[in-house]
């Protein structure tokens, strides 16, 4: 019998969310953009550069950082994402002070890149143990933090600089985040082995419910010979290489196409942000009744269709709908993936294998906004981007039914296997 857990895992999943919220705030460094322009005149891309940084170390970071988040287990992983993502911030402080665009790169992009991909995963791999009743809920919980973070951030950031300027911002907020951090890290833990929450145990030996079992329990490196991984890689870098392209110019498309102003396009962009949010809580909630195949499925097929009708929507409020549902599979695409793996590797390493796959994140990110950006100037249109992605959802949408080919093959093997131990025993 599994031992009995110690922690709450409601409280293990508020602390999850403190981490993410902390380190989603880098979805906010556009409001340092103008700014730092108008105090140094250091040029919008040099400035943009630092959060192609970060975004890029990121990404890295959580491959490489995956396999010691697994060995030495949350508490730790958090805690070097603490120290490195205060660091950063107070580094940066520190940058600006001595008006140093180079060492922004460094403390914010280089170091606080490394501090938000162990950060990223840190909570991940522990939560999905936390709620094997409950997988998508409890990821999208986290990562709906990572999502949320800029809505509460930016306006903060924004008063911060008014009231103490930009270097007094980066001290201010290092300190602020490096308490939040720590107190998460510090609650943070893995449940003891084998334990399950009593009403999911009680169900189980009630005969009420029969035992979960995922279909394969691989080590990461084993995983990556697969090629559902890879389906899964592809399936994640197309969701994030067009959400990212349509966040990057959301508010110049929004006035091209439907008309709609400048301040109506700032606020669809703030709108986007709740979405964005909101649709990693909900989507991977929906994944736990509908299965992760199903809402990637569902995710592909909606994309295609609202792609394909963007470009001749000139009807602002029907446009900024569209534009949002996008968003919201968007989010939910980054919160879903974790259970997905899971379910089809098991939860041995499952921080070293996303860690592993969020490299399709580094790469959209710098793919997503270079490609509209080059298209935008070919073609002086949005049109043609937007088809161009429709098809991208179409080659996502034949990666996401393939890999169910592999998944139902492993199920009928684990159900042959269950049938042969059933009639031996």
């Amino acid at each position: 019998m599994a031992e009995e857990a110690k922690k709450n895992r409601w409280l293990i999943a508020v602390a999850a969310v403190g981490i993410h919220i902390s380190i989603g705030s880098v979805y906010s460094w556009s409001v340092f953009s103008n700014p730092m322009n108008e105090a140094f005149g250091w040029s919008l891309t040099g400035i943009s550069i630092t959060f192609s940084i970060a975004i890029l170390f990121l990404g890295l970071s959580a491959a490489f950082m995956g396999h010691f988040v697994e060995k030495y287990g949350p508490r730790t992983s958090g805690l070097v994402s603490t120290v490195l993502f205060g660091i950063g911030m107070i580094g940066s402080g520190f940058a600006i002070q001595m008006e140093s665009l180079y060492m922004l790169y460094f403390f914010y992009g280089a170091l606080g890149g490394i501090g938000l991909g162990v950060g990223y995963i840190t909570p991940v791999s522990s939560l999905v143990k936390w709620f094997p009743d409950k997988r998508g809920l409890a990821t999208g919980l986290a990562i709906m933090g990572f999502g949320f973070a800029s809505l509460i951030a930016s306006p903060v950031i924004q008063q911060l600089i008014e009231a103490v300027g930009i270097a007094g911002t980066f001290y201010t907020l290092g300190i602020i985040y490096f308490v939040i951090m720590l107190a998460s890290s510090l609650y943070l833990e893995r449940p003891p082995e084998g334990w399950m929450p009593k009403a999911m145990r009680d169900k189980q030996e009630s005969g009420e419910e029969k035992p979960k079992r995922d279909i394969s329990y691989l080590r990461a490196n084993e995983a990556i010979k697969t090629r559902r991984f890879y389906f899964l890689w592809v399936m994640l870098f197309i969701n994030v290489t067009c959400g990212i392209g349509i966040l990057s110019v959301a508010s110049p498309m929004g006035q091209e196409i439907a008309g709609l102003t400048a301040a109506g396009a700032a606020t669809m962009v703030g709108i986007m942000g709740f979405f964005n949010g909101a649709g990693r809580l909900a989507w991977a909630s929906i994944s736990d009744y509908i299965g992760r195949p199903n809402v990637y499925t569902a995710f592909f097929v909606i994309q295609i269709v609202s792609f394909f009708l963007l470009p001749n929507l000139t009807h602002a409020l029907i446009f900024q709908a569209i534009l949002f549902i996008i968003i919201s599979c968007y989010g939910g695409g980054f919160a879903s993936v974790p259970a997905y793996i899971g379910d089809i590797f098991g939860t041995k390493e499952l921080g070293a294998i996303h860690g592993y796959i969020l490299t399709a994140w580094a790469a959209a990110g710098l793919v997503g906004p270079i490609l509209v950006s080059w298209l935008r100037e070919v073609t002086q249109s949005y049109e043609l981007i937007l088809y161009i992605f429709a098809g991208m959802f179409v080659v996502a949408l034949a990666a996401s039914l393939i890999i169910r080919v592999d998944i139902n093959r492993l199920k009928k093997a684990q159900q042959e296997e269950e049938e042969n131990a059933a009639v031996n025993s």
